[in-house]
């Protein structure tokens, strides 16, 4: 497997509270693991949030010899209350939090774990968005009553409705998916998707000659439409293996 992984502050916030994590080669277990995480809070907490979280994922996966996928599931629901417990306890953590979106690649099938609106898509002959956002207007859309083109979409789309350690437990969403050869995945922050439509994602990386020049690409771009968020995003390349 290959893969590029990058965050970029962008052009407004003063610190990147993004923590991303690629393993292509994972000896522990027999799946490749990739984790993107958007933390918030305040400055401090926001960034302790996201860089805690991935650390406790790996920390899990690390001392548990399980050897399955549904270990990811686990993992950040052991980031959870991790994530709380320090929240609780800490005065200058308090209230801290992150969003996160993982994926695991275990022989011809991705597995893709999500909570918050940090997403994962599939580039095929399209761009596909597997994971759902966990967001005011996701379930306002969900129930008819605002489209994604509508100005409300746009003003409301931040306020997201589940975060890794704001409660004591968390729901994380699990996505299945058959790969083919030459699928790449996506796995990125709000700070690219609410920036670049499906279609512009889809161009910049269908076009692009590597997987460097199109993590480049979509991060430049992100940051020209005004990179009002941290920027993040890891690209993967599957190759069957033989």
């Amino acid at each position: 497997m290959k893969s590029v992984a990058r965050t970029d502050r962008g052009r407004v916030r003063s610190i990147n509270q993004d923590v991303v994590m690629a393993l292509d080669e994972f000896t522990k277990v027999p799946f490749n693991l990739y984790v993107v995480a958007d933390g918030m809070g305040g400055a401090k907490a926001g960034d302790y949030a996201a860089k805690a979280l991935v650390q406790y994922v790996k920390e899990y996966i690390d001392n548990n010899d399980e050897g399955t996928i549904g270990l990811i599931r686990k993992a950040i629901e052991y980031a959870n209350i991790k994530i709380y417990e320090l929240s609780k306890n800490n005065e200058q953590l308090q209230g801290m939090g992150s969003t996160v979106v993982a994926a695991g690649i275990s022989a011809d099938t991705l597995y893709a774990f999500n909570v918050g609106d940090s997403r994962l898509y599939l580039v095929r002959d399209k761009l596909i968005q597997i994971t759902r956002d966990h967001s005011f207007v996701e379930n306002e859309v969900a129930k008819g009553h605002i489209t994604r083109e509508s100005r409300e979409y746009k003003l409301n789309k931040n306020y997201i409705t589940r975060a890794v350690g704001i409660e004591k437990e968390v729901e994380v969403d699990i996505f299945e998916v058959e790969l083919l050869e030459g699928d790449k995945i996506l796995l990125c922050s709000d700070g690219l998707s609410n920036m670049i439509d499906d279609k512009e994602i889809y161009d910049i990386i269908s076009k692009s000659k590597s997987l460097d020049s199109a993590v480049d690409a979509l991060i430049e771009t992100a940051n020209e439409k005004g990179g009002t968020d941290n920027i993040s995003a890891i690209l993967i390349n599957y190759e069957r293996e033989v």
